[in-house]
């Protein structure tokens, strides 16, 4: 199975590039609310929604937006840890935006949450937005998600046609359970007439021993797929 991480620096915050991508109005403006922030945390409640506003939504980086970015250097400049820093950033996520929740969760890896922040990716992952789905599924996710969760996950995003190949940690999360899980989620689209995603082969044949009966029928869907492209 390839690196399923399409993001390999996804932790780290291009602070040198957004600078840049700021005009002089929106850099100050930027600095003074992380001075702001640092001084009195309840700031943040006011400032991380006009981020957007104030920098703009550009794409930065393959993995962040401009007022991404910005939001992330807003949380990273909250003087508070542990459960009273998780419940900032709950409060920030629960009351936001779509665009200031997908902020929240690509930041959760540059904080020192433990595992007090996984209400939020719950949250994220009950939902039906496809976006703020992949947003949890980061860093984040990826080391504190239990393995029952991070399955389901995976799971719903093959059912909402996120392609899993953009799941982060998926190469060391996946394991014999998902494999089968995945096959037998194939096998009820074969009998139903329906195309299986081609993104969920990887996973299952990396654990062929459990998933052999599973296995063979989906190899068989795979040769007529090629079959049917020439």
């Amino acid at each position: 199975m390839t690196d399923a991480d399409p993001f390999p620096a996804a932790q780290a915050l291009p602070r040198t590039a957004l600078r840049a991508a700021l005009d002089p109005t929106a850099l100050a403006w930027l600095d003074e609310a992380a001075a702001a922030i640092a001084a009195e945390p309840a700031t943040i409640r006011r400032l991380f929604p006009a981020a957007r506003r104030r920098c703009g939504q550009a794409r930065l980086t393959e993995y962040w937006t401009v007022d991404e970015a910005a939001r992330a250097v807003l949380l990273t400049a909250l003087p508070r840890t542990g459960q009273a820093l998780a419940d900032e950033v709950t409060r920030l996520h629960r009351h936001g935006e779509p665009a200031e929740q997908r902020a929240v969760l690509r930041t959760l890896p540059l904080l020192d949450l433990g595992d007090l922040a996984l209400t939020v990716v719950r949250e994220a992952l009950r939902g039906n937005d496809t976006t703020l789905i992949e947003a949890a599924l980061g860093p984040y996710a990826t080391a504190h998600l239990p393995d029952a969760e991070y399955r389901q996950a995976v799971l719903k995003c093959v059912f909402y046609e996120i392609p899993v190949n953009r799941v982060h940690g998926l190469r060391t999360r996946a394991d014999r359970e998902l494999a089968r899980m995945l096959a037998d989620f194939a096998h009820e689209r074969i009998a139903a007439g329906r195309d299986v995603p081609q993104d969920v082969w990887p996973v299952v044949r990396a654990f062929p021993d459990a998933v052999t009966e599973e296995l063979a029928v989906l190899e068989k869907q795979l040769e007529r797929d090629r079959k049917e492209e020439i």
